[in-house]
C-alpha cells in the first residue's frame, strides 16, 4: 500500500533503470519505501547500452531490455511500471559528428528506430513513445533532421493512439511542436515536455521536481487547472551518482507539497493527468 502519510498514488513520469550498471531494482525500492506506487520507465540512449545502431532493428535490444527491467519495477510496485520507448534525440550529433552519416541518413535511422518501438506499444508491451531534438546548437541541416524525426514520433503517436514523451531544448512556449503533434491527429495533451520548467505552453509539462518548478506548477493546477506531471530523470548510472534527482524525491515532495496545501494540484499530476495523457488510472491499478 502507499505510505499512509501519502494518501495518493505517486508516478514519477520519467527515470531510466539499469541494472547492469546502476542501481536498478534497489532504485525501486528506495522510491517503493517513500511512498512511490508507479513508474514511467524511458530507455536509456542506445549507445549508453553497447547499442550503435547501424538499422532500426539495431534499437530492439535497448527496447527488450527496457521492457525487462519495467517488468520486474512493475512487480515490486503497489501501482505498476511501463515502459517508454524510443530513439534519444542526441543520438543525431553522435551519427553525424562521429559516425559519418549525413543529417538525412540520421533522420532515416532514427525515423526507423521510432517505428520499431511504435510496434512494442501496438503489441501493448509498451506505453508511450519518445522522441525530440537536440537541447543544445547544431546546424540548420541537423535541426530540420530533428524535427522531421519529431513529427515522425507525432505520426506514429496518433496511428497506435499513444503519447510521445520529449527531449527538446529548455522552453517555456512550445506551442509550434503541439501545432505539429495536433496537424498529425495527436492531440497536443499527449505530447509531454521532459525536463519542464513549472509553466509551459503547448504540451503537457513533466515538471522536474526541484520546489521552484513544482511550486510553480501547483500554483497554475490549483489556479487553472493546468495538467503536469512530475518526474526525476533519474539516469542510474554509477558513474554520475549525483547527475539529476535520485529516486527518492517524486514521493518526498509530493509530502512537501501535500504540507503547504496543494492538495487538488497533487490530485492533478498523480491521478488525472496520468489518465488524460496515457490512459492509466493510478487509483485503480493501485486498489487492484
Amino acid at each position: 500500500m502507499t505510505d499512509p502519510d501519502l494518501p495518493t498514488p505517486v508516478l514519477d513520469n520519467h527515470l531510466h533503470l539499469d541494472p547492469r550498471h546502476g542501481r536498478g531494482m534497489d532504485a525501486v525500492r528506495d522510491f517503493r519505501h517513500l511512498g512511490g506506487t508507479h513508474l514511467l520507465v524511458v530507455n536509456k540512449p542506445s549507445w549508453h547500452l553497447g547499442v550503435e545502431a547501424g538499422e532500426p532493428a539495431d534499437f530492439r535490444a535497448v527496447f527488450e531490455e527496457t521492457i525487462d527491467v519495467a517488468g520486474a519495477a512493475d512487480e515490486l510496485l503497489d501501482g505498476g511500471a511501463w515502459p517508454v520507448l524510443g530513439v534519444h534525440p542526441g543520438l543525431i550529433s553522435r551519427l553525424v559528428d562521429e559516425r559519418g552519416f549525413s543529417p538525412d541518413e540520421a533522420r532515416e535511422l532514427m525515423q526507423g528506430g521510432l517505428s520499431v518501438a511504435a510496434e512494442y506499444v501496438a503489441d501493448g508491451d509498451a506505453l508511450a513513445l519518445k522522441s525530440g531534438r537536440p537541447h543544445y546548437e547544431v546546424s540548420d541541416a541537423v535541426w530540420d533532421a530533428s524535427n522531421a524525426v519529431t513529427k515522425h514520433a507525432f505520426t506514429l503517436g496518433a496511428e497506435h493512439d499513444c503519447a510521445v514523451q520529449l527531449h527538446t531544448e529548455a522552453s517555456e512556449d512550445l506551442s509550434e511542436l503541439a501545432a505539429w503533434a495536433d496537424e498529425r491527429g495527436l492531440t497536443p495533451e499527449r505530447v509531454v515536455k521532459h525536463y519542464a520548467a513549472g509553466r509551459l505552453r503547448g504540451p503537457t509539462p513533466s515538471v522536474m521536481s526541484e520546489r521552484d518548478r513544482l511550486e510553480r506548477a501547483a500554483k497554475r493546477a490549483t489556479e487553472h487547472g493546468d495538467p503536469f506531471l512530475m518526474e526525476t530523470d533519474f539516469v542510474d548510472d554509477p558513474d554520475k551518482p549525483g547527475a539529476v534527482l535520485g529516486p527518492k524525491t517524486v514521493p518526498r515532495r509530493v509530502r512537501w507539497l501535500l504540507e503547504e496545501g496543494y492538495d487538488d494540484a497533487i490530485r492533478v499530476a498523480h491521478v488525472e493527468t496520468p489518465r488524460r495523457v496515457y490512459g492509466i488510472d493510478t487509483e485503480a491499478t493501485l486498489d487492484a
